[in-house]
């Protein structure tokens, strides 16, 4: 199984950035997917999931309203369109796939089965 993320980079305050993982080796429908992000000093921390079944979302209060995840099962690939970026949110984004893991525990990261390399973002201000 292999999680790839990308399309982190370096933004201003406000700006906007959209981070793609693409999955392999897993079958992506019957899989939840996160993203997390951990910052210098900080513990991982949730960001968004979305359901196996229902593609319904979730998100952290930190980014509600900013963030949309989103997943496309066709092509087996999760997306996470960040806006209104804020220097609090640069970090190393993770996107993870837990099996058909229930809503209740997709917040948290000891609950998923894989994690992909990380992809920095860094917004200035």
């Amino acid at each position: 199984v292999q999680l790839q993320a990308s399309g982190g980079g370096l933004v201003q305050a406000g700006g906007s950035l959209r981070l793609s993982c693409a999955t392999s080796g897993l079958t992506f429908r019957n899989y939840a997917m996160g993203w997390f992000r951990q910052a210098p000093g900080k513990e991982r921390e949730f960001v968004a999931a979305i359901s196996w079944s229902s593609t319904t979302p979730y998100y952290a209060d930190s980014v509600k309203g900013r963030f949309t995840i989103s997943r496309d099962n066709a092509k087996n690939m999760v997306t996470l369109q960040m806006s209104s970026l804020k220097p609090e949110d640069t970090a190393v984004y993770y996107c993870a796939a837990a099996y058909r893991l229930s809503r209740y525990y997709q917040g948290s990261p000891g609950s998923y089965d894989y994690w992909g390399q990380g992809t920095q973002v860094t917004v200035s201000s």
